[in-house]
């Protein structure tokens, strides 16, 4: 893996200092995929990282995937840190203030990072696209200031640009408001109970489903490209999902096996060229 990483690295160095030439691909585009990698780089701890870090985010980037996913939560003293659980060894993110949390040591001995410092570093890969999940919160008015902070910090950064990121969330009232204010952005809904059509009516231009999902309901894909919405699977981490979806004609994958996906999807996959 640290080989195959490594080499990645060094053929895109000069990609990551480059400006971007275009955004998240059309949809149907000559069927072409986009990789994300999942929560950074879900599985890069075997390179010796840990997810949803600033040290993940950088290795997607050398590695030349598309697309890094990474979830951000709300502290109690209201600063937007970047972590997949609501809670870091033991202590529940949204009872404790970033003072009391920042020196808790992750996987590897890594530091949960603000999300200012998360985009600082993903604004040095302009071919990195970045995949800012808003993690549900215990009210609106939490919901309201976890957004906020991230477009601030994201314009801040020179990254709130439709061809930089997209937003991704389980949260209904999120997914609207971005809907509302943002409707140039790609705004993918993660929960799989509303079909397409149910979704554009709200205004709503992606879904990003599990496989359980697609699979029990793989018509909502061509409903949804029917509809103008891209179409994104995670929990796409073996061979012969991959091949599957990339049949379906999905727009993108989110896997915790991205070089694998590139083996796979070869001329598929869609990069920002």
């Amino acid at each position: 893996m640290k080989k195959i990483i490594f080499i990645a690295a060094a053929l895109c160095a000069l990609a990551c200092n480059e400006a971007p030439q275009g955004g998240f691909p059309e949809l149907n585009q000559n069927g072409k995929i986009a990789i994300v990698a999942h929560r950074g780089f879900w599985n890069c701890e075997e390179a010796g990282y840990a997810q949803n870090t600033i040290a993940s985010l950088r290795l997607a980037q050398e590695a030349g995937v598309w697309g890094s996913e990474f979830d951000v939560q709300l502290t109690a003293d209201n600063v937007a840190i970047v972590n997949h659980d609501a809670d870091i060894q033991g202590l529940k993110i949204a009872d404790h203030t970033y003072a009391e949390l920042v020196e808790l040591s992750l996987n590897n001995g890594e530091h949960v990072s603000t999300i200012d410092q998360y985009f600082e570093q993903g604004a040095k890969c302009a071919t990195t696209m970045l995949v800012c999940e808003l993690k549900s919160q215990s009210s609106p008015e939490r919901e309201d200031i976890l957004t906020d902070l991230c477009v601030a910090s994201a314009k801040a950064h020179g990254v709130f640009d439709p061809s930089r990121m997209i937003f991704i969330t389980f949260s209904h009232y999120m997914c609207q408001r971005i809907a509302n204010e943002y409707p140039e952005f790609v705004n993918q809904y993660l929960n799989g109970e509303l079909s397409a059509e149910e979704l554009k009516a709200e205004g709503i231009n992606g879904l990003d489903y599990n496989s359980a999902v697609i699979d029990k309901n793989p018509e909502w894909v061509t409903s949804a490209h029917a509809n103008g919405m891209s179409v994104n699977v995670w929990t796409v981490n073996d061979e012969e999902k991959m091949k599957v979806y990339s049949e379906m004609g999905v727009d993108a994958i989110t896997t915790n096996e991205p070089l694998l996906a590139r083996e796979v999807l070869g001329e598929k996959e869609f990069k920002l060229q």
